[in-house]
């Protein structure tokens, strides 16, 4: 119980930590977009400019304050907000010569509140009590000074009461807001010390943090410390709420005086103009990326959970979507657009938004999908909901270019996202390509060597249509930069997408095709054993642990693999998977020397013979040199062997092939 109640207290705290910041927000935003009259002059336009400033600073420093700090700020500035609203009670009560008559003018129709003297007096001294209560409260004034504040708060009340003349009750309101100030003044100036401190010692540590580790981690910590996201978020949805209200109050008074028809042009119009008024800013186009951040961050995890994958780095939607709508609003110019340019672009920003983020799906299920067709998961409950999501992200961008070819005319963003909607789906095909090919090899229980070369066509195919694709989009974006709407920021998006999307991936797929050049030369340059001879050998691939049906291959160590599993291994390293020596050997002479099976038995034939004898040599040379050896213990098993340089520098046995394998090796290194 004491625990869920900690839990709660750190939410609530939580919570109130967010909330507290968020006006901050709310006056940088207004700061930022506040209009200024050229007309004044350059005097009044500098003071402009100062105030702006000044007001930006303080926000900004209340925005990054620690948690304990934003609390006593916020409770000094509450308890000088209850003091203001008990001077201007006074004052107001007291500047009318009929107080009664005035005050049932201002009562706004509100029938809860009293009209008759005794009842008034009696509800404004309750709200004066609460209201000097609590300041006393939050500045935590000692006993007897909190009864004098209160007394002064209710001071010109009492005048009021006793049917005082109206200057004698302005004269006695003056004075008692006189002396709040005064106290008021007093405790910010003896806090002002404490705000000194502070200040000093947020700058020693940012100082320290910086120091130690750089801006880019201060900046980071200074993100997730604050919680600026959540921030953002609630931000955004505050305004968004505000206006919402607004506007129906609006559509309201417009609709009693003129008989206005609610309809769906009504309600789409006013949709419109609130989604309008959520990107008019550049703190509220972070709002919004931060309310996308949540859906896409959720819709991730929903995906996650349907296909069945526990991948971390799946997880990155919620970051990666908010990011590419920022930089999209940021390279449209979409805060400073007209408001029915910026709905347009806002839409096309979107439909980009939705082709890249099933890009980052198929990006999630294309592991999955590989995973249980190579593992051979016969469970047909895993395979479905993973299939199902793929044929969506085949369905989904036919759909989106087919309704947006009805509705829009070719230009340069609707050529960019079908060019996206068609890579996409052609994505799609090439896993779910791939992923046949391995329930196709699953299914039939027997050895498909060509299955990697099938594999290796069908994703280079996809990669080279894909290199395509980015070419083309690249010219499509050098187009509009420098026909339709150049920029700096699309200028560098260009050159980060020609480097990652072109170059790299150019670079990576003509890496991949020269291994696999260089590891079909080198399996081609080893010893084949087929027919009667691989009949002898009585084990198995010690890489795959299959049986040899048709043929295998002999390294220079004298181990023998499947040919499609020692070029798998080459794809990695030109080593022996058993004694971890090279492979590839540019002599040719190789191909009829003598060869060993992994656990050491010879064929039979000339080949055994020369293997036998110069076994026999070597034990005769061990015993002769005080070691007596077992005959039968010259190689271990084929999960154990491994050698090093001397072994193989020192063996009696070792052939002439070995020597000069062991001499090329020693030169290499």
């Amino acid at each position: 119980m004491a625990s869920a109640n900690g839990r709660l207290g750190q939410h609530v705290l939580a919570v109130l930590d967010v909330v507290l910041r968020v006006p901050s927000v709310f006056i940088i935003d207004a700061l930022f977009n506040s209009y200024s009259d050229p007309g004044t002059g350059w005097t009044g336009a500098t003071g402009r400019v100062l105030i702006r400033a000044l007001g930006i600073l303080v926000s900004s420093v209340v925005l990054v304050l620690s948690q304990k700090s934003l609390f006593k700020f916020y409770t000094l500035f509450v308890a000088v907000l209850l003091g203001t609203a008990s001077v201007l009670i006074n004052y107001y009560g007291t500047s009318h010569i009929d107080f009664y008559s005035a005050y049932n003018r201002a009562a706004l129709g509100f029938g809860l509140l009293p009209r008759s003297g005794a009842t008034l007096w009696l509800g404004l001294a309750l709200l004066q009590l609460l209201l000097g209560l609590g300041y006393v409260a939050l500045l935590n004034v000692q006993s007897l000074c909190a009864a004098l504040l209160v007394l002064d708060i209710m001071a010109p009340l009492c005048g009021l009461m006793l049917e005082l003349p109206a200057h004698m009750r302005q004269a006695l309101a003056l004075a008692s807001g006189a002396v709040l100030a005064a106290h008021a003044a007093v405790n910010l100036l003896w806090k002002l010390k404490w705000f000194y401190y502070s200040c000093r010692y947020v700058y020693l540590l940012l100082r320290h943090m910086y120091r130690i580790y750089g801006l880019q981690l201060l900046l980071e910590d200074t993100w997730k410390r604050i919680r600026f996201p959540d921030i953002l978020r609630v931000f955004w949805l505050t305004r968004m709420t505000a206006q919402a209200i607004i506007l129906v109050y609006v559509v309201r008074v417009v609709r009693s005086e003129s008989g206005l028809q609610l309809g769906w042009d009504l309600f789409w119009d006013l949709t419109s103009n609130l989604i309008i008024s959520g990107c008019d800013s550049t703190l509220t186009v972070l709002g919004m990326s931060a309310v996308i951040s949540s859906l896409a961050h959720y819709l991730g995890l929903s995906i996650l959970a349907f296909i069945g994958s526990t991948e971390e780095e799946d997880k990155r939607l919620g970051f990666v979507a908010p990011v590419l709508f920022f930089i999209l609003a940021l390279q449209t110019g979409l805060s400073g657009l007209d408001p029915e340019e910026r709905l347009i672009r806002l839409s096309r920003n979107m439909c980009l938004l939705l082709t890249a983020i099933l890009h980052f799906i198929h990006g999630m299920t294309d592991p999955v999908l590989m995973s249980l067709s190579a593992s051979h998961v016969s469970s047909v409950r895993r395979h479905v909901p993973v299939l199902l999501v793929s044929l969506a992200l085949f369905a989904l961008p036919i759909l989106l270019s087919y309704i947006l070819w009805h509705h829009y005319v070719l230009n340069t963003w609707l050529f960019a996202v079908t060019a996206f909607c068609v890579e996409l789906c052609l994505k799609v095909l090439v896993s779910l390509t791939v992923y046949a090919l391995f329930m196709i090899d699953g299914f039939y229980n027997v050895l498909w060597e060509k299955l990697d070369d099938y594999v290796y066509y069908v994703r280079s195919t996809g990669n080279v249509i894909e290199f395509v694709f980015g070419v083309i989009m690249f010219g499509n974006g050098a187009y509009t930069m420098m026909f339709e709407s150049g920029s700096k920021i699309r200028a560098c998006m260009m050159c980060l997408h020609a480097y990652f999307n072109i170059y790299l991936q150019a670079r990576n797929g003509w890496k991949t095709f020269i291994n696999r050049r260089t590891a079909v030369k080198k399996i081609n340059s080893l010893p084949e054993v087929k027919g009667a001879q691989l009949r002898e050998i009585e084990d198995v691939c010690a890489i795959c642990y299959q049986e040899f049906t048709t043929s295998a291959r002999i390294t220079p160590c004298h181990h023998y693999f499947h040919a499609l599993c020692l070029r798998k291994w080459l794809y990695i390293q030109d080593t022996c998977p058993m004694c971890h020596q090279r492979v590839y050997i540019e002599d040719d002479g190789n191909e009829h020397t003598t060869f060993s099976n992994n656990n050491g038995y010879a064929a039979q034939g000339q080949e055994r013979a020369e293997f036998e004898e110069e076994e026999e040599g070597g034990a005769n040379a061990d015993m002769a040199a005080g070691g007596a050896e077992p005959e039968n213990d010259l190689l271990e098993d084929n999960d154990s062997i491994e050698y090093d340089e001397e072994e193989w520098g020192t063996h009696p046995g070792a052939t002439l092939v070995e020597e000069e394998y062991i001499n090329d090796d020693t030169d290499s290194n």
